[in-house]
């Protein structure tokens, strides 16, 4: 069975969260088709520390395409555009209420889906000096936050965007797919690296 992933990028993503994920999740073997939320719909991104990307569509060309996994990077101006796209928060909320994850790293929970209230209830972190935009009951001080009641997936920052993105394949792909991209990787000390304890 092959794992499809939609990547959202905007003017402004963090680009390190971006292409992270996308390599990892490439990694593991799953297909990634990266959309464009920008407002001019253009495909070339414009990313926060000046990294273009090229998007393989425009989310309206994608957004009902049934993928297993919507994926939000961070980056405070792109994540406002995802806030302000109202096909973005649409197809968030499509994603959510059929069940399949949805997961945002960095300024994306906050300035998304907790501005939108997507996920009335469901535990999150996302970055830190964002905390109080994010309900204290649902705030979690950890790196990686997956709630499965919920099927959310949430991370901090582009530090944890290994330990997202490896997360996220364990999700999709299992805790052996995940170690077998982790060996790859030379992680830092105490980075889990889903290898069974010696």
């Amino acid at each position: 069975m092959s794992v499809s992933v939609l990547v959202c990028l905007a003017p402004g993503s963090e680009e390190m969260e971006a292409v992270t994920v996308i390599d990892l999740l490439v990694r593991a073997g799953i297909q990634v088709t990266t959309a464009s939320v920008a407002g001019d719909g253009t495909r070339e991104i414009t990313c926060s520390r000046g990294v273009r990307l090229l998007a393989d569509a425009t989310l309206a060309e994608v957004a009902d395409g049934g993928h297993d996994a919507l994926v939000l990077p961070g980056g405070g101006p792109g994540a406002e555009c995802f806030r302000d796209s109202p096909l973005l928060v649409e197809t968030v909320r499509q994603t959510h209420l059929s069940g399949k994850l949805v997961a945002a790293i960095c300024a994306a929970p906050a300035l998304v889906l907790e501005h939108h209230q997507l996920f009335p209830v469901g535990n999150m972190t996302g970055f830190p000096a964002l905390k109080e935009k994010i309900s204290p009951e649902k705030w979690m001080d950890k790196r990686v936050v997956h709630d499965p009641r919920v099927n959310l997936l949430t991370s901090q920052g582009p530090g944890t965007a290994i330990e997202f993105a490896l997360k996220l394949i364990d999700l999709l792909a299992g805790k052996a797919k995940a170690a077998e991209v982790a060996a790859q990787l030379v992680l830092p000390p105490g980075v889990y690296d889903y290898r069974d304890p010696a």
